[in-house]
């Protein structure tokens, strides 16, 4: 019994539910080795079921459930989770990723590689040169993170760059790998 100022408590739709809520579950109904690769499968632009993709999209994924263009929702939900779960066996796909066709998934490979300390100065390098500064921006928080001596000429090349938040993401990321080294 509720008191007279409280609410009852109400279930939270799914759907409704945090993105690491939602994912907590299913690594307790699957494991997380198996969510992994499902979000892998959906990087690769493989279809894993309404229900999975409730799970990375939430309350978003409807509107592809209801007939919206997918476009590259998909994929980006699925990369996303890898920052809340991990195995290995995604580095492969997560580093392909930083050369995908939509703006936004290469953003968030940059993110999970900073995240997850995957990549090297090599792959996240041809970020730095991307059209969207969010690309250029996540690039910069990826070498700091993966990078050593040979990224910082790279990061000192973007404190020119037009867009100020790329210049403080560069800022930024050289005196992290300075701290570092």
């Amino acid at each position: 019994m509720t008191a007279q100022n409280e609410t009852p408590d109400t279930p939270v739709p799914a759907t409704q539910a945090s993105l690491e809520q939602r994912l907590a579950d299913a690594v307790a109904a699957e494991s997380e080795p198996r969510v992994v690769e499902r979000c892998v499968s959906l990087l690769a632009g493989r279809y894993e079921g309404e229900d999975f993709l409730r799970v990375v999209g939430g309350h978003h994924a409807e509107g592809i459930l209801g007939g919206a263009p997918a476009l590259y929702w998909p994929e980006l939900w699925g990369t996303r989770a890898l920052l809340h779960v991990w195995d290995d066996s995604a580095t492969s796909a997560v580093v392909a990723a930083l050369g995908n066709q939509a703006w936004r998934v290469r953003e968030m490979a940059a993110r999970v590689c900073a995240e997850r300390r995957i990549g090297d100065v090599a792959t996240i390098a041809p970020l730095l040169n991307d059209d969207h500064a969010r690309v250029r921006a996540g690039g910069a928080r990826a070498l700091a993170a993966v990078g050593g001596d040979e990224a910082k000429p790279l990061l000192e090349g973007l404190l020119r760059d037009p867009d100020r938040e790329v210049r403080r993401a560069a800022q930024q990321s050289a005196k992290a790998l300075s701290t570092r080294s």
